[in-house]
């Protein structure tokens, strides 16, 4: 089985740097649509499923190594090693932008910069750390998804998406959600929602910038107002938007953000 088929690799673009492209949880590489091809003229654009996820080889799966996100980010070290090419920028949503962290901690020389769009690298409120949830509500979001997890679906995506205007976003959510292995949907849900890397973020030291979404139910503000105290070299853009996914609902926004980011960072590798 070789990588490419794994996690459904399709790649794109010319430039002499990459960009890597890592979804969040229920979603597949489609979800880039919007903002993958605005690079396309100046990088190398790899995009992936997750194993489990998409057009993934589902028979890699194996709940033994997915049962932590380092099994995530083993797979995306495997991906950079053999398919980047110059230096290597990876794009993360949501849960990916946390497993595209723990993949630069294995393999930091491999990494040039980092853009977490709507991240959270621990989703449950702690002290004085505001994640959006309390346990309590993330152990009755398992309890759903276990006991139903298509009616969950259903009613989690709209306020997922967000996006209140565009009601096809919310829509495309919810059938990518339904399109998921349930099995190992309601496993990766668990390992997402109950995951807690906040001490692994400090130990970040590569160029990171964080999109957050002004109204986001999923990750609110606090949390990037966190990760951009705590990592050693972050950039916050908050994006008038409501939502937890602004590279559909607000692509233009996420792609200045980005625009800006990478160019003063090719200004400094130059």
């Amino acid at each position: 089985m070789t990588l490419v088929g794994r996690n459904n690799v399709r790649m794109y673009g010319d430039g002499d740097d990459t960009i890597f492209f890592g979804h969040g949880f229920g979603c597949d590489q489609t979800m880039w649509r919007f903002l993958a091809p605005r690079f396309g003229d100046r990088y190398r654009i790899v995009l992936f499923d997750h194993v489990g996820s998409g057009g993934s080889d589902k028979a890699a799966y194996a709940r033994e190594k997915y049962d932590s996100l380092h099994g995530y980010a083993e797979d995306v070290v495997e991906l950079v090693q053999a398919l980047g090419r110059g230096r290597t920028i990876f794009v993360g949503h949501s849960v990916g932008a946390s497993i595209g962290l723990l993949a630069d901690l294995k393999a930091p020389a491999r990494f040039d910069a980092q853009v977490m769009i709507g991240p959270s690298p621990c989703f449950i409120n702690d002290g004085d750390y505001v994640g959006g949830f309390t346990r309590g509500d993330i152990d009755s979001l398992l309890e759903t998804v276990d006991a139903n997890y298509l009616g969950w679906a259903s009613n989690m995506a709209p306020v997922i998406m967000g996006a209140p205007a565009q009601p096809a976003l919310s829509e495309e959510l919810t059938q990518s959600f339904s399109r998921a292995d349930p099995a190992i949907a309601k496993h990766f849900a668990r390992v997402t929602f109950l995951a807690d890397h906040r001490a692994e973020v400090p130990q970040l030291t590569t160029p990171t910038l964080i999109i957050q979404c002004s109204e986001d139910a999923i990750a609110p503000v606090s949390v990037g107002r966190y990760l951009e105290r705590t990592l050693p070299r972050a950039t916050l853009k908050v994006v008038d938007n409501i939502g937890h996914c602004p590279h559909l609902s607000a692509p233009s926004q996420s792609a200045e953000a980005m625009d800006a980011f990478l160019s003063a960072r090719r200004n400094r590798w130059s």
